[in-house]
């Protein structure tokens, strides 16, 4: 068992999270299986100890990592695909890795690509949603609130994009 109570998590899909918990649960299903207990902002998430989810947890960012994730969003953007159904896929595939570098990228290319023109309603759908998992973590790394991470999050970007030229 890679996490114990007490641990501190990201999970793709639900975003930050700490292990309040281990049981035993049926869930609709004939044989019950061990659970990760895990509290997030909006409730509990339940994540199978032995399953394919549990390999999807991954360990929060720790808060010494945060320069280097500063830098990576400061640098040139990726030039991301110009058809925008590859684009998606791409984008979908990215975010289901659920790694912090991943979220700094695509927040970077995304916010990017929206200074050269309008972004469609996709590529707007995937820029809040990583932007948000990005922020989230980000202030459980560096103790402060979501807004603050926020705010220095986009201070970077800005920074960045007088950097870059974009």
């Amino acid at each position: 068992m890679p996490y114990k109570i007490g641990d501190r998590v990201v999970h793709p899909a639900h975003g930050v999270g700490s292990i309040v918990g281990l049981a035993e649960r049926g869930f609709g299903g004939p044989t019950e299986r061990l659970y990760y207990e895990i509290a997030i902002h909006a409730g509990t998430v339940w994540v199978p100890v032995n399953g394919p989810q549990a390999t999807r947890l991954r360990p929060l960012t720790d808060s010494r990592d945060l320069s280097r994730y500063r830098t990576l969003l400061m640098s040139p953007p990726s030039i991301l695909d110009q058809d925008h159904r590859k684009r998606q896929l791409d984008l979908s595939e990215r975010l289901r890795q659920g790694s912090f570098q991943v979220l700094c990228e695509i927040v970077r290319d995304l916010t990017a690509r929206a200074w050269q023109k309008p972004l469609n309603q996709a590529d707007s759908t995937w820029l809040r949603r990583a932007r948000e998992g990005l922020c989230q973590e980000w202030a459980a790394a560096s103790g402060v609130s979501i807004e603050e991470a926020s705010q220095e999050v986009e201070a970077i970007l800005h920074e960045s994009k007088q950097a870059n030229l974009v």
